[in-house]
């Protein structure tokens, strides 16, 4: 959800591109816009002039994935970046940082992420909400108190490994 959200925020700074070099019906829709919101289109138009030229790429390849999506998916990710336009600078702010910190990682861990993130979201209600219940405890935890959560999820995997592994012993002799 995130990442359509901020797929959204991205595309949004193409879209003063997109009005202003369209035909002349376009242009008509611009010069009935209200001055203050021909401006902001204007200085959105400026902001995406002045991006390198593969940041602007980049964001006209995820407007033709805006453009191409089915409409129930293009409007969930409308739907998203309305939620993002409404949370206040700061929350906005911590969205795109985590954006950009899950851009930098490599392609592997990317779709691992993405993996779980699936999971999550087809996940049932109730266990979607313990998981992202769990999750805020997560955030909430010192790094110390992480770390020995991490240790006692690695001694219950091994107690369970060495379960099985009688479990299957028990089953050959009785075989």
């Amino acid at each position: 959800m995130i990442r359509l959200s901020l797929i959204a925020a991205a595309l949004i700074c193409a879209a003063p591109a997109r009005l202003l070099a369209q035909d002349n019906e376009a242009e008509a829709r611009f010069r009935n816009l209200p001055p203050e919101k021909q401006e902001e289109l204007r200085q959105k138009f400026r902001e995406l002039q002045s991006l390198p030229p593969e940041e602007r790429a980049e964001l006209a390849k995820n407007l033709a994935t805006l453009e191409s999506m089915p409409p129930a998916e293009r409007a969930a990710v409308e739907q998203s970046y309305a939620r993002f336009q409404q949370m206040d600078p700061a929350e906005r702010e911590e969205v795109l940082q985590r954006w950009r910190e899950f851009k930098k990682l490599p392609p592997d861990k990317r779709a691992e992420l993405r993996q779980q993130l699936r999971r999550v979201m087809d996940a049932d209600p109730k266990e979607r909400k313990q998981i992202l219940d769990n999750m805020e405890r997560w955030q909430r935890m010192t790094p110390e108190q992480r770390e020995e959560m991490r240790e006692k999820f690695r001694q219950m995997r091994q107690q369970r490994k060495e379960e099985h592994k009688e479990e299957r012993q028990e089953r050959r002799r009785k075989g």
